[in-house]
């Protein structure tokens, strides 16, 4: 009886472990050579790995990112993202072929998942970087979105100063939930 229960209990732990952070690094870059650099960074995203199942999970506050420019701030809350009526991103998806037994210091993985800006989804694949440092997790990954499939209108006033791909780039540090 005790075994059962102590299987039962270890069963228990094993599938619930997770991994997390609520001060992940989203970053993003839309800018042109040429031009002011139109970027923002975001120390505020919340990631949750189940690592039984590979599945992930973010949320990305979007008045958190920051402009060194304060009136660019302002329009890509309001003119942009219409982060009033749209305050969050997210992605939800899973690692292909993660095995949180196997990760070396340097494993590359495929992440599929839908990406949710201004309620318009999208599917996406990106490849991360994830290894394991000490009880910790550690997730980077650069990709691009094009700000048209979300519903993202530039003014043709700037649309010259704005890069059509914007690269997001992800650096997040997950530490074991207990």
């Amino acid at each position: 009886m005790r075994t059962l229960i102590l299987f039962l209990v270890i069963s228990q732990t094993i599938c619930a472990q997770k991994h997390f952070t609520r001060t992940g690094t989203t970053e993003f870059k839309a800018s042109i050579d040429a031009f002011e650099p139109v970027e923002a960074i975001n120390n505020s995203s919340s990631v949750i790995l189940k690592v039984n199942t590979s599945e992930i999970a973010v949320l990305i506050p979007i008045k958190a990112f920051k402009f060194r420019v304060a009136l660019m701030q302002e329009h890509f809350n309001e003119n942009y993202m219409d982060s009033d009526e749209f305050p969050k991103a997210t992605f939800k998806g899973k690692i292909k072929d993660f095995d949180f037994s196997n990760i070396s210091s340097k494993s590359k993985y495929h992440i599929q998942g839908t990406l949710t800006i201004r309620n318009i989804s999208n599917n996406v694949k990106i490849l991360a970087d994830i290894v394991k440092k000490d009880s910790k997790l550690l997730l980077k990954s650069n990709f691009t979105v094009k700000a048209e499939d979300y519903g993202i209108k530039i003014p043709s006033i700037v649309r010259k100063k704005i890069a059509e791909k914007i690269n997001i780039s992800l650096n997040y540090e997950l530490k074991e939930k207990n």
